[in-house]
Protein backbone atom coordinates (compact mmCIF):
# COMPACT_ATOMS: atom_id res chain seq x y z
CA UNK A 1 0.00 0.00 0.00
CA UNK A 2 1.23 3.51 -0.85
CA UNK A 3 1.50 5.80 -3.67
CA UNK A 4 3.67 4.12 -5.86
CA UNK A 5 1.19 1.59 -6.60
CA UNK A 6 -1.63 3.62 -5.74
CA UNK A 7 -3.24 1.00 -3.56
CA UNK A 8 -5.14 2.79 -0.59
CA UNK A 9 -6.90 -0.04 0.55
CA UNK A 10 -6.00 -0.72 4.22
CA UNK A 11 -6.49 -4.40 4.48
CA UNK A 12 -3.31 -4.53 2.24
CA UNK A 13 0.05 -4.48 3.86
CA UNK A 14 2.67 -1.33 3.12
CA UNK A 15 4.77 -4.77 3.00
CA UNK A 16 2.41 -6.85 1.68
CA UNK A 17 4.56 -9.28 -0.66
CA UNK A 18 8.12 -9.83 -1.43
CA UNK A 19 9.27 -10.59 -4.61
CA UNK A 20 12.29 -12.18 -5.67
CA UNK A 21 13.27 -13.04 -9.60
CA UNK A 22 14.99 -15.32 -11.10
CA UNK A 23 16.03 -14.73 -14.59
CA UNK A 24 17.84 -17.75 -15.26
CA UNK A 25 14.80 -20.18 -14.74
CA UNK A 26 12.16 -17.61 -15.81
CA UNK A 27 10.11 -17.19 -12.48
CA UNK A 28 9.88 -14.99 -9.55
CA UNK A 29 9.02 -16.04 -6.03
CA UNK A 30 6.27 -14.36 -4.08
CA UNK A 31 6.60 -14.31 0.17
CA UNK A 32 3.22 -13.39 1.55
CA UNK A 33 4.22 -10.79 4.39
CA UNK A 34 1.13 -9.18 5.32
CA UNK A 35 -2.07 -10.91 7.52
CA UNK A 36 -4.42 -10.76 4.30
CA UNK A 37 -4.69 -13.25 1.90
CA UNK A 38 -2.29 -12.88 -1.17
CA UNK A 39 -2.94 -15.13 -4.35
CA UNK A 40 -1.32 -16.44 -7.42
CA UNK A 41 -4.32 -17.61 -10.01
CA UNK A 42 -6.61 -17.12 -6.85
CA UNK A 43 -4.93 -20.08 -4.41
CA UNK A 44 -3.70 -18.12 -1.56
CA UNK A 45 -0.02 -17.99 -0.29
CA UNK A 46 -0.84 -18.21 3.24
CA UNK A 47 1.33 -15.97 5.60
CA UNK A 48 5.22 -16.03 5.49
CA UNK A 49 4.80 -18.79 2.60
CA UNK A 50 6.47 -18.75 -0.37
CA UNK A 51 5.41 -19.95 -4.24
CA UNK A 52 7.31 -19.82 -7.48
CA UNK A 53 5.00 -17.15 -9.82
CA UNK A 54 5.31 -17.91 -13.68
CA UNK A 55 4.68 -16.39 -17.09
CA UNK A 56 1.16 -16.23 -17.40
CA UNK A 57 -0.01 -16.57 -13.90
CA UNK A 58 -1.85 -13.45 -11.95
CA UNK A 59 -0.95 -12.76 -9.00
CA UNK A 60 -3.35 -10.51 -6.67
CA UNK A 61 -1.99 -8.63 -4.01
CA UNK A 62 -4.52 -8.72 -1.74
CA UNK A 63 -7.87 -10.13 -1.16
CA UNK A 64 -8.14 -11.02 -5.11
CA UNK A 65 -7.84 -7.30 -5.76
CA UNK A 66 -4.69 -5.34 -7.83
CA UNK A 67 -3.83 -8.05 -10.34
CA UNK A 68 -0.23 -8.26 -11.59
CA UNK A 69 1.64 -10.34 -13.95
CA UNK A 70 4.87 -10.99 -14.46
CA UNK A 71 6.80 -11.21 -17.97
CA UNK A 72 10.56 -10.95 -19.04
CA UNK A 73 11.35 -8.27 -21.16
CA UNK A 74 13.70 -9.29 -23.57
CA UNK A 75 16.71 -7.10 -24.78
CA UNK A 76 16.05 -4.67 -28.11
CA UNK A 77 16.30 -6.33 -30.97
CA UNK A 78 15.05 -9.86 -29.17
CA UNK A 79 11.44 -11.28 -30.50
CA UNK A 80 9.27 -14.03 -28.68
CA UNK A 81 9.63 -15.66 -32.27
CA UNK A 82 13.64 -16.00 -31.98
CA UNK A 83 13.61 -17.08 -28.43
CA UNK A 84 11.18 -19.68 -29.12
CA UNK A 85 13.53 -21.13 -31.59
CA UNK A 86 15.89 -21.18 -29.13
CA UNK A 87 14.30 -23.73 -26.89
CA UNK A 88 12.92 -25.38 -29.71
CA UNK A 89 16.19 -25.72 -31.35
CA UNK A 90 17.93 -26.73 -27.90
CA UNK A 91 19.67 -23.54 -27.91
CA UNK A 92 18.88 -22.59 -23.75
CA UNK A 93 17.47 -25.67 -21.45
CA UNK A 94 14.70 -26.76 -21.27
CA UNK A 95 13.53 -24.95 -17.98
CA UNK A 96 14.34 -21.70 -19.72
CA UNK A 97 16.77 -19.10 -19.67
CA UNK A 98 16.70 -14.98 -20.21
CA UNK A 99 20.10 -14.38 -19.78
CA UNK A 100 20.53 -10.22 -19.57
CA UNK A 101 16.47 -10.12 -19.94
CA UNK A 102 14.85 -7.46 -17.89
CA UNK A 103 12.09 -8.77 -15.39
CA UNK A 104 8.61 -6.88 -15.51
CA UNK A 105 5.64 -7.29 -12.86
CA UNK A 106 2.80 -5.41 -14.77
CA UNK A 107 -0.44 -4.83 -13.28
CA UNK A 108 -3.33 -5.16 -15.41
CA UNK A 109 -3.92 -1.45 -14.66
CA UNK A 110 -1.37 1.63 -15.37
CA UNK A 111 1.34 0.57 -13.35
CA UNK A 112 4.53 -1.65 -13.72
CA UNK A 113 7.50 -3.17 -11.09
CA UNK A 114 10.80 -3.39 -12.71
CA UNK A 115 13.82 -5.76 -11.27
CA UNK A 116 16.63 -3.52 -12.04
CA UNK A 117 19.35 -6.11 -11.28
CA UNK A 118 18.42 -9.07 -13.96
CA UNK A 119 22.16 -11.03 -13.49
CA UNK A 120 21.03 -12.35 -10.19
CA UNK A 121 17.83 -12.89 -8.17
CA UNK A 122 16.73 -9.26 -6.65
CA UNK A 123 14.42 -9.61 -3.10
CA UNK A 124 13.56 -5.67 -3.91
CA UNK A 125 12.10 -4.67 -6.87
CA UNK A 126 11.30 -1.17 -7.31
CA UNK A 127 8.54 0.30 -8.90
CA UNK A 128 7.85 3.40 -11.55
CA UNK A 129 4.54 4.93 -13.22
CA UNK A 130 4.12 3.89 -16.76
CA UNK A 131 1.12 4.83 -19.21
CA UNK A 132 0.65 1.28 -19.96
CA UNK A 133 -2.67 -0.08 -21.88
CA UNK A 134 -4.93 -2.60 -19.47
CA UNK A 135 -3.41 -6.43 -20.72
CA UNK A 136 -7.02 -7.30 -19.68
CA UNK A 137 -8.26 -9.83 -22.09
CA UNK A 138 -5.68 -11.13 -24.74
CA UNK A 139 -6.87 -9.32 -28.45
CA UNK A 140 -4.68 -6.17 -27.36
CA UNK A 141 -2.13 -4.95 -29.51
CA UNK A 142 -0.21 -3.48 -26.41
CA UNK A 143 -0.59 -6.61 -24.34
CA UNK A 144 1.37 -8.45 -27.08
CA UNK A 145 3.88 -6.27 -27.34
CA UNK A 146 4.79 -7.18 -23.87
CA UNK A 147 4.83 -10.94 -24.40
CA UNK A 148 8.58 -10.37 -24.42
CA UNK A 149 9.99 -13.47 -22.60
CA UNK A 150 10.10 -16.80 -24.82
CA UNK A 151 7.83 -18.89 -22.59
CA UNK A 152 4.74 -16.28 -23.70
CA UNK A 153 5.11 -17.29 -27.09
CA UNK A 154 1.82 -18.86 -27.43
CA UNK A 155 0.07 -16.21 -26.65
CA UNK A 156 1.40 -13.97 -29.59
CA UNK A 157 0.63 -17.04 -32.11
CA UNK A 158 -2.83 -17.91 -31.05
CA UNK A 159 -3.73 -14.47 -31.76
CA UNK A 160 -1.82 -14.18 -35.34
CA UNK A 161 -4.50 -14.95 -38.38
CA UNK A 162 -1.79 -16.56 -39.81
CA UNK A 163 -0.91 -19.25 -37.01
CA UNK A 164 -4.93 -19.79 -36.73
CA UNK A 165 -6.31 -23.21 -38.22
CA UNK A 166 -9.26 -23.74 -35.89
CA UNK A 167 -11.52 -21.49 -33.54
CA UNK A 168 -14.55 -21.16 -31.94
CA UNK A 169 -15.99 -18.96 -28.93
CA UNK A 170 -13.47 -21.31 -26.32
CA UNK A 171 -10.78 -22.31 -28.10
CA UNK A 172 -7.79 -21.64 -30.91
CA UNK A 173 -6.00 -23.93 -32.81
CA UNK A 174 -2.48 -23.10 -34.18
CA UNK A 175 -0.09 -25.14 -36.21
CA UNK A 176 3.11 -25.79 -33.83
CA UNK A 177 5.79 -23.43 -34.97
CA UNK A 178 8.42 -25.95 -34.95
CA UNK A 179 6.43 -28.82 -35.68
CA UNK A 180 8.39 -32.47 -33.76
CA UNK A 181 5.96 -34.50 -36.76
CA UNK A 182 4.07 -34.00 -39.76
CA UNK A 183 1.23 -32.92 -38.18
CA UNK A 184 1.10 -31.04 -35.12
CA UNK A 185 -1.18 -28.62 -33.83
CA UNK A 186 -2.12 -27.27 -30.51
CA UNK A 187 -5.21 -26.42 -29.07
CA UNK A 188 -5.34 -23.50 -27.00
CA UNK A 189 -8.19 -21.74 -24.15
CA UNK A 190 -8.82 -18.26 -24.91
CA UNK A 191 -9.55 -18.19 -21.26
CA UNK A 192 -6.14 -17.04 -19.41
CA UNK A 193 -4.77 -20.76 -17.71
CA UNK A 194 -1.14 -20.76 -17.76
CA UNK A 195 -0.93 -24.30 -16.92
CA UNK A 196 -2.13 -27.93 -15.84
CA UNK A 197 -1.62 -27.33 -12.02
CA UNK A 198 -3.72 -24.19 -12.76
CA UNK A 199 -7.28 -27.03 -13.55
CA UNK A 200 -9.53 -27.67 -11.51
CA UNK A 201 -13.58 -28.99 -12.19
CA UNK A 202 -14.65 -25.75 -13.14
CA UNK A 203 -12.68 -26.70 -16.42
CA UNK A 204 -14.05 -30.42 -16.59
CA UNK A 205 -16.28 -28.95 -19.60
CA UNK A 206 -13.56 -27.14 -21.25
CA UNK A 207 -11.21 -29.75 -21.49
CA UNK A 208 -13.33 -32.42 -23.00
CA UNK A 209 -13.85 -29.33 -25.54
CA UNK A 210 -10.19 -29.07 -26.09
CA UNK A 211 -10.04 -32.80 -26.58
CA UNK A 212 -13.21 -32.47 -29.26
CA UNK A 213 -11.60 -29.92 -30.97
CA UNK A 214 -8.43 -32.13 -31.42
CA UNK A 215 -10.27 -34.98 -32.27
CA UNK A 216 -11.73 -32.84 -34.96
CA UNK A 217 -8.41 -31.93 -36.27
CA UNK A 218 -7.24 -35.27 -36.71
CA UNK A 219 -10.76 -35.96 -38.58
CA UNK A 220 -9.89 -33.23 -40.69
CA UNK A 221 -5.68 -34.90 -41.80
CA UNK A 222 -5.81 -35.70 -45.22
CA UNK A 223 -3.50 -38.53 -43.75
CA UNK A 224 -5.84 -39.31 -41.28
CA UNK A 225 -5.90 -43.34 -42.41
CA UNK A 226 -2.36 -43.96 -42.42
CA UNK A 227 -0.94 -42.22 -39.49
CA UNK A 228 -1.56 -42.45 -35.61
CA UNK A 229 -2.12 -39.36 -33.44
CA UNK A 230 -1.70 -38.61 -29.84
CA UNK A 231 -3.65 -35.64 -28.16
CA UNK A 232 -1.85 -34.88 -24.37
CA UNK A 233 -0.06 -32.17 -22.67
CA UNK A 234 3.79 -32.20 -21.46
CA UNK A 235 3.49 -32.54 -17.28
CA UNK A 236 5.75 -29.05 -17.12
CA UNK A 237 5.00 -27.32 -19.95
CA UNK A 238 8.08 -24.44 -21.26
CA UNK A 239 5.47 -22.31 -22.79
CA UNK A 240 2.82 -20.32 -20.82
CA UNK A 241 -0.78 -21.13 -21.30
CA UNK A 242 -2.71 -24.34 -21.35
CA UNK A 243 -1.89 -26.18 -24.73
CA UNK A 244 -3.24 -29.30 -25.74
CA UNK A 245 -0.98 -31.38 -28.02
CA UNK A 246 -2.29 -32.98 -31.49
CA UNK A 247 0.47 -34.61 -33.35
CA UNK A 248 1.01 -37.71 -35.51
CA UNK A 249 3.24 -40.17 -34.55
CA UNK A 250 5.60 -40.28 -37.16
CA UNK A 251 7.98 -38.00 -35.69
CA UNK A 252 9.36 -37.02 -39.15
CA UNK A 253 10.37 -33.13 -39.28
CA UNK A 254 13.56 -32.03 -38.80
CA UNK A 255 12.52 -29.59 -35.71
CA UNK A 256 12.73 -32.87 -33.54
CA UNK A 257 16.59 -32.30 -32.75
CA UNK A 258 17.09 -33.26 -29.29
CA UNK A 259 16.70 -35.69 -26.65
CA UNK A 260 14.46 -33.81 -24.45
CA UNK A 261 12.50 -33.21 -27.90
CA UNK A 262 11.66 -37.13 -28.03
CA UNK A 263 11.43 -38.47 -24.60
CA UNK A 264 8.55 -34.61 -23.79
CA UNK A 265 6.47 -36.40 -26.45
CA UNK A 266 6.97 -40.63 -25.58
CA UNK A 267 7.24 -41.23 -22.23
CA UNK A 268 5.18 -40.35 -19.31
CA UNK A 269 6.00 -36.81 -19.39
CA UNK A 270 3.31 -36.17 -21.92
CA UNK A 271 0.19 -36.71 -20.54
CA UNK A 272 -2.96 -38.28 -22.32
CA UNK A 273 -5.63 -35.93 -22.61
CA UNK A 274 -8.12 -38.46 -21.43
CA UNK A 275 -5.99 -39.42 -18.61
CA UNK A 276 -6.49 -35.63 -17.53
CA UNK A 277 -10.09 -35.19 -18.52
CA UNK A 278 -10.45 -38.73 -15.73
CA UNK A 279 -7.72 -37.52 -12.94
CA UNK A 280 -9.70 -33.46 -12.55
CA UNK A 281 -12.81 -35.70 -12.78
CA UNK A 282 -11.67 -37.86 -9.95
CA UNK A 283 -9.96 -35.93 -7.90
CA UNK A 284 -10.38 -32.11 -9.12
CA UNK A 285 -7.07 -31.58 -10.54
CA UNK A 286 -4.27 -33.06 -12.40
CA UNK A 287 -1.88 -34.94 -10.51
CA UNK A 288 2.02 -34.37 -11.83
CA UNK A 289 4.69 -36.49 -10.40
CA UNK A 290 7.45 -35.25 -8.73
CA UNK A 291 10.70 -35.52 -10.75
CA UNK A 292 8.73 -35.92 -13.67
CA UNK A 293 11.26 -33.84 -15.79
CA UNK A 294 13.76 -36.48 -14.97
CA UNK A 295 12.50 -38.58 -17.86
CA UNK A 296 13.67 -36.63 -20.28
CA UNK A 297 17.11 -37.31 -19.60
CA UNK A 298 16.11 -41.32 -20.97
CA UNK A 299 17.92 -43.07 -23.29
CA UNK A 300 16.56 -42.99 -26.76
CA UNK A 301 14.09 -45.73 -26.82
CA UNK A 302 11.95 -45.82 -30.36
CA UNK A 303 8.03 -45.77 -29.13
CA UNK A 304 7.10 -48.39 -31.87
CA UNK A 305 9.70 -51.16 -30.99
CA UNK A 306 11.33 -50.09 -28.26
CA UNK A 307 14.49 -50.50 -29.58
CA UNK A 308 17.69 -48.39 -28.14
CA UNK A 309 18.83 -46.04 -30.24
CA UNK A 310 22.60 -43.88 -29.23
CA UNK A 311 21.84 -40.92 -31.10
CA UNK A 312 19.02 -38.91 -32.65
CA UNK A 313 20.12 -38.95 -36.68
CA UNK A 314 20.39 -42.43 -35.68
CA UNK A 315 17.41 -43.09 -34.24
CA UNK A 316 15.04 -40.95 -36.76
CA UNK A 317 16.78 -43.21 -39.53
CA UNK A 318 15.50 -46.33 -37.59
CA UNK A 319 11.96 -44.59 -37.49
CA UNK A 320 11.45 -44.73 -41.55
CA UNK A 321 10.91 -48.28 -40.80
CA UNK A 322 7.92 -47.27 -39.26
CA UNK A 323 6.09 -45.20 -41.51
CA UNK A 324 3.08 -46.17 -43.73
CA UNK A 325 4.04 -47.51 -46.95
Amino acid sequence: RGPETGITDKKCSRQQVQLKADCNKGYVTVKQIGVNPTSVDFVNIGKDEVVKMKPGQVLHIVNKLYPYTVQFAEESGKTAAAAEEKIQTGKVPHGGSCGDDDTELVPRKTMKMEVGDTQSSSANPKLSNTSMSPLEGTSSKKASEHLGHWSQGLKSSMQDPEMQVYKDEKTVVIKDKYPKARYHWLVLPWDPISSLKSLTRNHLELLEHMHAVGQKMIEQCPDKESLEFRLGYHAVPSMSQLHLHVISQDFDSPALKTKKHWNSFTTDYFLNSQDAIEMVKSNGKVMVKDHISELLKLPLRCHHCKQHLPTVPQLKEHLRKHWPK
